[in-house]
């Protein structure tokens, strides 16, 4: 089997309401999703998302290579790569590539990639995550009710701008999972995607800790901040965790050697193989992996078949247009299907007619990171 091509889509994930974070929020709850699908002489297909960047760069370690040798052809990308390649968005793109390897493999094989990959357990713990900074209190309610419905018993709410708010909306959510779930304490956790100094995250978690269990704190100061990381950690009863923006392994390692993580997080975006890895060498440090993404379908596939995984985020109930994933949402949990591959199949000509919506421009919203992140003395108007 030889790869012949690839060729770039984009559809849309449509959340049905706003969804944003402390750093930003998309108002028309509108997402790009890229998808990039490799194929061969064989007929076969692969499909992985990510961004296009530097795609035919990239491709041209894969061209007319075996797809099966997918860990070599990995780091054969990086190596096509390695002035850019080990960080951002063309990493992003390599983790698409390596993603749609995968799938190609695991179908030729005739299984799932959860099963190819050594997993014995198609059920993969989820905690809800709704992106729901902007969201009004009955919304925040109706959001975590639907969660809820699915067995879901742990959530993460976006935060890190108001502490009194923070400390409502987290109340408001243990209260709706604990009436659905009949469980006294739910599992709360907060995001607050780098948006603090040091002490501020010491200051605000403490506050809510006088009240509330936490289970961890998530990116409380900037990603690539060992030191930071590890001090946060020393000043709360919260675990933390990060993760979700380094990398290759050459950025874990500097917070793992200063024992500034107790979760450790790998991106969707960044592919099967990164997540493997990752989850070794934290494995290597007692560590627990916690996948995290909006489509994050290869990761659980690879979950299954790691040590360490503790849960992974379930961000939205429904699939990207032109989008079905062989999964199930039941009982607290993602169930993978048997299909072959990552179980994905896509109506190209739905995602066709999709690209022509608008979506939020990409200098809005919550990739853009405030001016006055990390430096607030009050909390955030509004």
């Amino acid at each position: 089997m030889r790869i012949t091509g690839y060729r770039a889509l984009n559809t849309v994930q449509e959340w049905g309401r706003p969804v944003g974070d402390a750093n930003g929020v998309y108002a028309d709850g509108l997402t790009d999703v890229p998808i990039v699908v490799v194929t061969t002489d064989e007929g076969i297909t692969g499909v992985g998302m990510g961004p296009h960047v530097e795609l035919d760069a990239i491709f041209a370690a894969l061209d007319g290579e075996d797809p099966r040798a997918v860990t070599a052809l990995y780091d054969r990308m990086l190596r096509q790569t390695f002035k850019a390649g080990h960080a951002g968005a063309v990493f992003g793109a390599i983790g698409a590539f390596d993603t749609a390897l995968w799938d190609i493999k695991a179908k030729a094989a005739g299984q799932p990639l959860w099963r190819m990959l050594g997993g014995r357990d198609r059920v993969v713990p989820a905690y809800a995550s709704g992106l729901d900074i902007d969201l009004d209190d009955d919304d925040l309610v109706a959001t975590y009710k639907v969660y809820a419905e699915r067995g879901i018993r742990a959530a993460k709410l976006k935060g890190g701008l108001d502490v009194d708010r923070d400390r409502h909306r987290l109340t408001l959510v243990k209260d709706v999972l604990a009436e659905a779930g009949g469980v006294s304490r739910p599992g709360l956790m907060l995001d607050a995607n780098e948006c603090w100094s040091r002490k501020q995250a010491v200051r605000y978690v403490a506050e809510l800790e006088r009240t509330l269990d936490l289970i961890w704190v998530e990116e409380p100061v900037r990603r690539w901040d060992a030191e930071g990381h590890a001090a946060v950690g020393r000043g709360l009863r919260a675990s933390v965790a990060s993760g979700e923006n380094l990398s290759g392994l050459e950025q874990f390692r500097p917070l793992l050697t200063a024992g500034a993580l107790d979760i450790v997080q790998t991106a969707s975006v960044w592919g099967v193989t990164h997540f493997l890895r990752v989850s070794a060498l934290a494995h290597a440090y007692d560590l627990p992996v916690s996948p995290i993404g909006t489509n994050p379908v290869g990761l659980l596939h690879a979950a299954t078949s790691v040590p360490n995984h503790l849960t992974s985020e379930l961000q939205v109930l429904r699939p990207p247009v032109g989008i079905d994933i062989d999964l199930q949402i039941e009982n607290g949990a993602f169930v993978l299907g048997d299909a072959a591959g990552l179980g994905i199949s896509m109506d190209e000509v739905a995602i066709a007619a999709c690209a022509l919506r608008p979506a939020t421009v990409s200098f809005d919203g919550p990739g853009v990171r405030p001016e006055r992140a990390g430096q607030r003395l009050l909390a955030a108007a509004g």
